[in-house]
Order: structure tokens, then C-alpha cells, then sequence
């Protein structure tokens, strides 16, 4: 019998890494960020819109517990997920290519 795998053009795959209490608060901050081939990692905007009269965007985004069980990094994301009012607490959510896990070779 031959084991099937998922191909990797519409895996899913991501890494997630639970620090402190995990998802025990009510709502978190949510940084994103970006990891670019050449090793770097480049924050991205919070994807809040724009403060009336030409106001700036917030850096972060604020979401309930519910919604950050729901959210899945792109491919070359890293996602970091803390509470507001618990220390040590949330999770960090990274993709497939910041990860490290498309880098791995499977035997034939």
C-alpha cells in the first residue's frame, strides 16, 4: 500500500509554539512579520485602516481569543500572538518556509 502526502502546493502546514499559559487571556496584541529568503525578518503593518483626517495606522492589531485561534500564517509569516493583561502568555504561529519545514527531504 503507498502512503499518500500532501503536495506542497496547497499544504497548510505552520509550526505553532505556546509560551506561558497559552490562550488563557481575553484579548491579545498581534505582531506580524515577514522572512525573506536572505534570513532577515521585516515587521508588517497592523491591517487596521487609517485613522480619520489623515491619522496614522496603528503598529498593532488587537483581537479576541476567539479570533486568534482562527489565524493561520502565510507561507513566510511568523505570527506572535500575547495577551494585554497576563505576562508569559500566547502563542507564536510560523509558516512552512519561516519554519524551516519546507527546507526538510522526504524519502522516496
Amino acid at each position: 500500500m503507498r502512503i499518500r502526502r500532501p503536495s506542497r502546493r496547497n499544504a497548510h502546514t505552520f509550526l505553532v509554539h505556546v509560551f506561558g499559559r497559552g490562550l488563557d487571556g481575553e484579548r491579545y496584541v498581534i505582531e506580524r512579520f515577514r522572512s525573506r529568503p536572505d534570513g532577515r525578518i521585516d515587521p508588517v503593518e497592523a491591517e487596521q485602516p487609517k485613522a480619520k483626517k489623515g491619522g496614522r495606522r496603528p503598529r498593532r492589531m488587537i483581537a479576541s481569543a476567539s479570533e486568534v485561534r482562527k489565524i493561520r500564517p502565510e507561507r513566510d509569516e511568523i505570527v506572535i500572538c500575547a495577551a494585554l493583561n497576563l505576562k508569559a502568555s500566547g502563542v507564536q504561529l510560523w509558516g512552512v518556509a519561516a519554519s524551516g519545514l519546507a527546507a526538510t527531504q522526504h524519502a522516496r
